[in-house]
């Protein structure tokens, strides 16, 4: 009788501690681009979240600016739950963001046509699921007939700049001409 009660008493605590799970909110208090937001902590501590298994056009690619307004719409000054505490290179902080009505902000850009999946840093059938119906349904960057991934974008802007750094610096500069030199007597 004593084993049972204390298996009971063991399941009731397990039960109560996982339907009460204190889960930290934060609220979103800037939206840098579609795929980048800073959030709020508890403590006032300002968090730069990169949405993790999306790549969204970049703000100066075509769809760029709208797929930062989306997610701007989506959560900019609500309360949302961070999911992953991963960084990247640049000091980011890289997880999934859901807002308090359930709706998962990384999978609602690839959904509505925002985003592309990351397929480098992904392998989510759901992520591929959804970018597929977006192409299907040809919403948002999807309008286009060949949109440019953003990875593709990045590659592209950059061998740009490098071209025209090594351009800028293969100018031919004009040599001198020699001075005249004056024949001088010292007494």
């Amino acid at each position: 009788m004593l084993k049972k009660s204390f298996i009971l008493c063991l399941f009731v605590f397990t039960l109560f501690t996982a339907c009460n799970k204190n889960e930290t909110l934060y609220k979103v208090v800037g939206v840098k681009d579609g795929d980048t937001i800073v959030l709020l902590s508890p403590d006032n501590q300002s968090i730069t979240v990169r949405l993790a298994e999306v790549d969204c056009p970049e703000k100066s690619q075509a769809f760029g600016q709208a797929a930062k307004q989306f997610t701007s719409d989506l959560c900019f000054g609500k309360m949302v739950q961070l999911i992953g505490n991963q960084h990247d290179r640049y000091g980011r902080t890289v997880g999934e963001v859901v807002l308090q009505n359930g709706i998962n902000v990384n999978h609602e850009l690839v959904k509505q046509g925002y985003a592309w999946q990351y397929r480098a840093y992904s392998k989510s059938m759901d992520l591929a699921m959804l970018e597929q119906q977006a192409r299907q349904n040809r919403l948002g960057l999807w309008q286009d007939a060949n949109p440019t991934p953003p990875w593709n974008f990045r590659k592209e802007e950059k061998t740009q700049r490098v071209e025209k750094k090594v351009k800028k610096a293969k100018k031919s500069y004009k040599k001198r001409k020699p001075r005249k030199r004056q024949d001088t007597v010292a007494f």
